[in-house]
């Protein structure tokens, strides 16, 4: 299964910066390469991962920077937002909301260390979080129900392989 996702800039930059395979930001970055994520895009939100990532601060190389922008630029949509009028503890974060109420009909969600900086919604996610709902649906396509017969003969419970 695909998700689409807007992805908060903290959540690849905490990616970028982790030593841990495993932490769900680096997971979630993962699966933007592995094409599970679709990532949702404008310019403001590229411009605004270029300009953080590119801080001498992080001291993140320029070329796995580059890589990142590509990935999302090649693999992502880029998504034109109507303004929605919301007003944001911190106005920057305004683009994110926006694009990913752009796409809610297609079940978009909004990835984020950060989720105070927005409105209160289920679709409003933590790395965390969508590595787990990621995680359960791969589950739900693995369950084998084979063994259940058309008219319910069967009283077979699904073997999840």
């Amino acid at each position: 299964m695909k998700y689409y996702a807007v992805i908060d800039t903290n959540v690849l930059l905490s990616a970028l910066l982790s030593k841990k395979a495993d932490a769900a930001t680096v997971q979630v970055l993962d699966a933007v390469f592995d094409k599970k994520i679709i990532p949702l895009y404008h310019q403001d939100i590229l411009n605004e991962y270029e300009d953080v990532f590119y801080r001498e601060k992080f001291h993140l190389k320029k070329e796995t920077v580059q890589i990142v922008l590509d990935a999302v630029r090649q693999f992502g949509i880029e998504v034109s937002p109507q303004s929605t009028g919301t007003a944001m503890i911190d106005m920057d974060d305004l683009i994110f909301y926006e694009v990913v109420m752009e796409k809610r009909d297609d079940g978009a969600y909004l990835v984020t260390g950060n989720q105070k900086h927005y409105p209160s919604r289920d679709f409003i996610i933590t790395p965390a979080e969508m590595v787990k709902i990621m995680n359960s649906t791969r589950r739900m396509e693995k369950v084998d129900f084979s063994a259940i017969t058309a008219c319910g003969e069967s009283a077979a419970i699904p073997v999840i392989k």
